[in-house]
């Protein structure tokens, strides 16, 4: 593909996107990646209400989960080019002369791409009770798709937890020591934590539904 086309979860064909995270450039990456599959957890979400019959004083909930599920889809796919974007300058600040102003220029991206990433994170443990909901009154039809769109969820929350550790625990390399960086940044230091949390409470959720969605571990 030709290099003067921006690749992007917004403009490009899944095709050529998934070429681009195939290349080895780091941009899009895994973070972009974890964005994707919010989009996709979203878009699940939307279709499982969509397809869900409820009674009538469970429709305004089912109404508002189907709009945050539209509107996650958006925003995820953007979440997932500022990942690239900030990706993109995390990498390139490793690709500096040894020095302080490489040192400074390490430590501003590993901030920024720690913030995209938390940022992707928040917006995962946000949706996970909207599809909780779904879990116990959507279409039972449907189940697979809503446990595919959990272990989507899973995936974006694991990756952002991990990008968020490792990208803080980089500022290391500019002298700083963890309990400095725990002062500096509390906001992100405590997003591993919730992260965490949130992968807990999605296998709690699949757990559930596992009896559910695979009866049987013998099928013969």
């Amino acid at each position: 593909m030709g290099d003067t086309v921006e690749i992007t979860t917004q403009n490009t064909t899944v095709e050529e996107w998934t070429w681009a995270l195939a290349q080895s450039t780091g941009s899009p990456g895994g973070g972009a990646g974890a964005g994707l599959m919010l989009a996709i957890a979203a878009s699940l979400t939307s279709m499982v209400a969509g397809y869900t019959q409820t009674s009538e004083d469970q429709r305004p909930e089912l109404s508002l989960i189907l709009q945050r599920a539209h509107e996650l889809r958006h925003e995820a796919l953007r979440l997932a080019d500022e990942d690239a974007a900030a990706s993109k300058a995390f990498g390139a600040a490793f690709r500096l002369q040894p020095g302080s102003a490489r040192d400074s220029a390490i430590s501003e991206a590993s901030v920024e791409a720690a913030k995209a990433s938390a940022v992707l994170g928040q917006k995962a443990i946000e949706a996970i009770e909207d599809l909780a909901w779904l879990s116990t009154y959507g279409n039972r039809a449907l189940i697979a798709d809503v446990v595919v769109g959990f272990g989507a969820l899973r995936s974006t929350l694991a990756g952002a937890r991990t990008n968020v550790s490792f990208d803080l625990s980089t500022l290391t390399a500019a002298g700083q020591t963890l309990e400095e960086i725990r002062a500096q940044h509390p906001v992100l230091w405590s997003m591993v934590g919730k992260l965490n949390e949130g992968i807990e409470r999605i296998d709690g959720l699949m757990a559930g539904l596992d009896p559910e969605a695979a009866p049987t571990d013998d099928m013969s």
